[in-house]
């Protein structure tokens, strides 16, 4: 399956949900999960996006929905960009 990076920042009411509640950013991945993607790895930022999740999905609509569902909540704005593993970039580039 593809592999995309997502970065995500809080909006204001984000911030305040995960202060609240930290433990709501676990709740999210096993949300994710059930729309058909995995989150590989995720960790916290110093800087101008908040997280970034190393996912993997079945296909660019899958991660599309994914990021339209979270943003449509008004806690988080994505980029999502995919990713592709350098193992498979050096064996295109071999051929």
């Amino acid at each position: 399956m593809p592999f995309y990076v997502m970065l995500t920042k809080l909006t204001s009411e984000g911030r305040e949900t995960v202060k609240d509640n930290p433990k709501r950013i676990l709740e999210v991945n096993k949300e994710i999960e059930a729309m058909g993607v995995k989150v590989l790895s995720q960790f916290l930022l110093l800087g101008p996006y908040d997280f970034v999740n190393i996912i993997e999905a079945p296909d660019n609509e899958t991660v599309a929905k994914v990021a339209i569902e979270l943003g449509a909540r008004g806690t988080i704005d994505t980029l999502t960009m995919p990713a592709i593993p350098i193992e498979k970039l050096i064996e295109r580039l071999s051929k």
